[in-house]
């Protein structure tokens, strides 16, 4: 290929999905680094990843309650930008949650 002047097309990068803060971290530790809940939906964290796929990258957002250790949200979207991944998840997970009262969101601290 090189002595016929082609090249093979590159893939790219990764995307960045975790960025380092400019400042120091203010919010307040609500779980005291202690990821146990009393019972269902009082604590749930969130994730976010990516497949690569032909047309390009694919975000995948879920929302777990710490307890049980069910998915209780998920979304798909091609970008992270947080009207279209994070809050739908978020979304989901509020609507199929039969209370909320006094629930801990760790997907808020990727929101600011």
């Amino acid at each position: 290929m090189r002595s016929a002047g082609l090249s093979g097309k590159g893939k790219g990068g990764a995307p960045i999905t975790t960025r380092k803060p400019k400042g120091s971290d203010l919010r307040p530790d609500l779980v005291n680094l202690e990821f146990k809940a009393p019972g269902p939906n009082r604590l749930w964290v969130a994730d976010i990843t990516y497949v690569r796929t032909p047309k390009g990258f694919v975000y995948t957002a879920f929302v777990t309650d710490v307890f049980s250790r069910r998915i209780v949200g998920w979304a798909l979207s091609d970008s992270m930008r947080a009207e279209a991944l994070p809050l739908q998840v978020l979304n989901q997970a509020i609507v199929c949650a039969k209370e909320t009262t006094g629930l801990i969101d760790l997907l808020d601290y990727g929101l600011q």
